[in-house]
């Protein structure tokens, strides 16, 4: 049985503040998440799990030449030795770096199923095998030569690199994502053989621009292709500053069916985007009429991609198909630019396309200047045996004598003829018969070949201007290696404004929307002219009833101030119940649909709160692209109302009432407003708009509708308290 003591008194307990602790523990882990999971290095461009990968494959051989091993294999070495976190993880991290359509430039050549583009998963690590590439091997280039830095293992048994050599720019060229604590990064792949030109700028004129190293690198290049968009005055300030985005396309093209039919072909994927699920979401647009110009698509895809898409119309131009996909699909996503990364301190830090590739350099030179001394030391200790070899040939006959007849001839042969320990420890461990066979040239030759070589060496770590000729010459070296033309074209998008409106296509019938208490709305085509013939679910009824055309954008105004943007060709027909209408936007669990209207371009409305505070929005600011909807005003909405007349009346919780001039009233796109009716208690219950010449009109609370003759007596100035109003009126709706 084991016996537990108790730990000496108040020996594991600290008595701090909470808030202290907590802060002081929560930092520890953000670093540890930045610095050892999240955030790669600016010199290798990789993160601890991926560095750990290469490496352990190196120390397994498993070099291009080689035959490649069980991915399982790898995994278990790694976790192992170097990360112990979960295999999943590890597989997850060695698969991408096979996967071509994810790295510019694999660092893992994968035998068997790595996925696909369609999203599949790799096959489990017992069916895969693996190896390193050639550009892998670029990365671990003199790692064994005292190159880089090591630092102890989780468990203090074995060693492994704080940083690859890196013999080419890895960050920019296979970029990087991942969030952190408080941070994330996302860098885009770019092509090596521009970033190495780059760097020959610099290495030739330090003190070049961002818009000179951007003329060479004109922007990111993805694995999978496809056109850049984005300005290139936007892609170089992403550049300068580390942040920014570039839109990204798929590349398409035109094919000619004969009499006038076509249809596009989608050859090229933006990066990072699923094909069977952009499949999935174009199939959605045309089942729930959102995409009115596309007729059908389907995937014709072999070992290249083919995505078919077909046009509704042949009357329709190509270009406008593409650019209205492109709005509504993945057809074009913007990839964030955040070129968040640890510097050679440690030090999470934003940079920008210039000071990555000057800390790349800055790297390279470390890295010459160690293997260079790791070969001095080497050539020097080769040298000094080979001083003690020349002695040896020049005395052999001395040499035998002393060895085969002096009780201690280490001694003598120091004494003898000058020699250091290792230099008689060497002769004394010299096969005779290799004594015999060498040959003074043999000697001669390798002494000043190895003399040379160490002269170079220290004039090249003697010499600032012949290190960085070195690397230059290094990196054009790997530039041939890894030349590769450009995937990813940089261009203009293109000019819109004289291409036709998608909605232009879209047919213009009657039709009434109906929205139901419980938020399912539908289109019933004409004019409904009973409302008590429609028919809704069990415990379900009218709420809205709005007459429109299927060209018209439904205005949906919700409690929490927010107005939604609805195509009235994207509601389901009348004949059943329709859909829910939280399905199209995004409306929070407990706000309420207001009011809903159909879109008058250049009409005006009253949005007011149920603080009493209100202003005069223009319909055409209203109208949004995404389904999370405008936030128009701050605050309760009470009522959205489309603006007729010259005067407002308002009344209180508190029955007060108060009429004022619509003129009072300011017009801005958002905000909260101006007070409309001031109240010690309570909000405002109603209001309502009418012209001067006719009057207003209320509702009692039987549902009569009464004229306001003498409504004169309560118009005042806005913002006033107003008084009580006449008998019976609560509301004027």
């Amino acid at each position: 049985m084991t016996i537990h003591t108790p730990p000496p008194e108040g020996g594991r307990i600290i008595d701090e503040p909470m808030e202290q602790a907590l802060s002081r523990r929560y930092l520890a882990y953000a670093l540890s998440t930045i610095t050892n999971r999240a955030l790669p290095d600016v010199r290798d461009g990789l993160k601890p799990v991926h560095r750990r990968i290469l490496y352990a494959m190196h120390q397994m051989r498993l070099n291009p030449q080689s035959a490649a091993r069980k991915c399982a294999k790898v995994v278990g070495e790694v976790m192992g030795g170097y990360h112990p976190h979960g295999d999943a993880s590890i597989y997850e991290a060695l698969v991408r770096l096979a996967q071509d359509f994810a790295q510019r430039y694999p660092l893992v050549d994968g035998q068997g199923n790595f996925g696909n583009i369609d999203g599949d998963s790799a096959a489990a690590m017992r069916y895969t095998e693996c190896k390193l590439t050639p550009a892998a091997q670029l990365l671990l280039e003199g790692i064994d030569q005292d190159a880089v830095d090591f630092k102890a293992t989780y468990d203090d048994q074995d060693e492994e690199p704080v940083v690859l050599p890196a013999g080419f720019p890895n960050l920019l060229a296979n970029g990087s994502s991942g969030i952190a604590v408080g941070m994330a990064t996302s860098i885009p792949p770019h092509n090596a053989g521009e970033l190495i030109e780059a760097c020959q700028l610099l290495l030739t004129n330090p003190s070049a621009t961002t818009a000179e190293l951007a003329e060479i690198v004109p922007g990111p290049d993805f694995p999978t292709g496809g056109v850049a968009v984005e300005g290139q005055a936007a892609i170089l300030d992403a550049y300068e500053t580390g942040r920014g985005g570039v839109r990204l396309r798929a590349r398409w093209e035109t094919e000619d069916l004969g009499r006038g039919v076509w249809r596009i072909v989608v050859t090229e994927m933006p990066y990072q985007v699923q094909k069977s699920k952009l499949i999935e979401a174009l199939a959605d647009l045309i089942e729930q009429k959102k995409a009115p110009l596309l007729a059908d698509v389907r995937d014709e895809s072999a070992e290249d991609i083919r995505l078919i898409l077909e046009p509704k119309s042949r009357t329709i131009t190509p270009e406008v198909l593409m650019e209205s996909l492109f709005k509504l699909s993945d057809l074009e996503i913007r990839f964030p630019i955040n070129m968040n990364v640890l510097d050679a301190t440690g030090t999470p830090r934003v940079m920008g396309l210039k000071e990555c590739l000057r800390a790349f350099l800055d790297h390279r030179r470390e890295v010459l200047n160690r293997r260079s001394r790791w070969r001095i030391e080497r050539v020097e200790k080769r040298l000094h045996l080979l001083e003690g070899l020349r002695i040896v040939f020049l005395n052999l006959d001395e040499v035998i004598r002393i060895v085969r007849e002096e009780e201690q001839p280490k001694a003598v042969l120091i004494a003898r003829f000058g020699l250091t320990e290792v230099q008689a420890d060497f002769i004394l461990d010299t096969r005779l018969r290799q004594l015999a066979r060498l040959e003074e040239m043999t000697i001669e030759k390798e002494f000043s070949e190895l003399s040379e070589e160490l002269a170079r060496l220290q004039a090249l770590t003697s010499s600032e201007g012949k290190q960085w000729k070195a690397i230059s010459k290094e990196l054009e070296a790997v530039r041939k290696a890894l030349i590769s033309p450009r995937r990813t074209t940089i261009a203009e998008a293109v000019d819109t404004s004289a291409f036709v409106a998608p909605e232009a296509f879209i047919p213009r019938e009657a039709i009434t929307v109906i929205l139901s208490e419980r938020g399912w709305i539908r289109a019933a085509k004409g004019r409904v002219e009973d409302p008590s013939e429609l028919k809704f679910k069990e415990g379900d009824k009218l709420a809205f009833l709005v007459p429109g055309f299927t060209t018209d954008k439904l205005l949906i105004a919700a409690s929490d101030g927010r107005v939604f943007t609805v195509g009235a060709d994207r509601l389901a027909s009348g004949r059943g119940h329709g859909e829910p209408l939280r399905l199209m936007i995004e409306l929070e669990e407990k706000a309420e649909i207001i009011n809903v209207l159909a879109h008058q371009p250049g009409g005006k409305l009253l949005m007011a709160s149920k603080a009493g505070y209100g202003f005069i929005a223009p319909e055409d600011d209203l109208l949004a692209q995404k389904r999370g909807g405008k936030q128009v005003l701050n605050g309760d909405l009470l009522a959205m109302l489309r603006v007729s007349g010259d005067h407002v009346a308002t009344i209180g919780e508190n029955i007060k009432t108060l009429i004022f001039p619509l003129a009072e009233l300011p017009e801005m796109g958002r905000g909260k407003g101006v007070k409309l009716q001031g109240f010690k208690q309570g909000g405002l219950a109603d209001l309502t708009m009418f012209n001067a010449d006719q009057g207003p009109e209320w509702v009692d609370g039987g549902g009569r509708r009464r004229q306001w003759p003498d409504w004169k007596d309560w118009l005042g100035k806005r913002a006033g308290a107003g008084r009580q109003g006449p008998r019976g009126l609560r509301k004027f709706r």
